[in-house]
């Protein structure tokens, strides 16, 4: 096999791979959105938005593979302000969430956050071969995926905490650390893609 052909056969698994993990983030934002909002968790809320953005994403990036290089610069330059949207979602809740401190139901959200961390850990190790493929392209997906597993240990986390301490405050200070992550995730893949920009003007030039 050629190199060509090689290259070309990494090409197509790392685009069916994008949209089997754009379904996956698609179906979980739905159980974790309505989850989110039956217990009043800002956490899961912050994390199912996390989700549904983590689906536009990949299906953009597949989208995005036959682009030239600049086009995909562009695009990443694009994904690290989708990555900043999970952020917003979370002060909006947390903002709802101080003017009503109660404590989410701590079994509930610690079955989902365990759901969803399976579902994170899949995509992560999924993705994990291809994450310097593409640049900041994969670069975004990849980085989210492991983000988001984080995130769903440290909800599972403030959930122990709340069955034994039940406050509010766990919950919420574990929303906040999401939007944390998210930006700088999103910080990361606005400097790959700047440097592939730069790349893709210097070989027009």
């Amino acid at each position: 096999m050629s190199v060509s052909d090689t290259d070309a056969s990494s090409h197509a698994s790392l685009r069916r791979t994008v949209l089997i993990v754009a379904s996956l983030n698609l179906a979980y934002f739905g159980i974790e959105f309505a989850v989110a909002l039956g217990i009043g968790s800002v956490s899961l809320f912050a994390d199912s938005v996390d989700f549904l953005e983590d689906a536009s994403v990949n299906l953009l990036i597949w989208a995005a593979f036959a682009w030239s290089l600049k086009a995909r610069a562009r695009v990443g330059m694009g994904l690290a302000g989708i990555l900043l949207i999970p952020a917003l979602a979370t002060l909006w809740a947390a903002w709802s969430e101080f003017q009503a401190p109660l404590p989410p139901a701590p079994i509930p959200l610690s079955i989902t956050a365990l759901g969803a961390l399976v579902i994170n850990l899949s995509c992560a190790l999924m993705l994990a071969r291809y994450r310097a493929h593409r640049g900041s392209l994969t670069r975004a997906v990849f980085l989210s995926a492991r983000n988001d597993a984080f995130a769903n240990v440290a909800i599972i986390a403030a959930a122990l905490v709340t069955i034994f301490y039940p406050s509010a405050w766990p919950d919420l200070i574990v929303g906040l650390g999401i939007m944390a992550m998210n930006a700088d995730a999103a910080r990361e893949v606005w400097q790959a893609a700047r440097d592939e920009h730069r790349m893709a003007s210097t070989a027009t030039s």
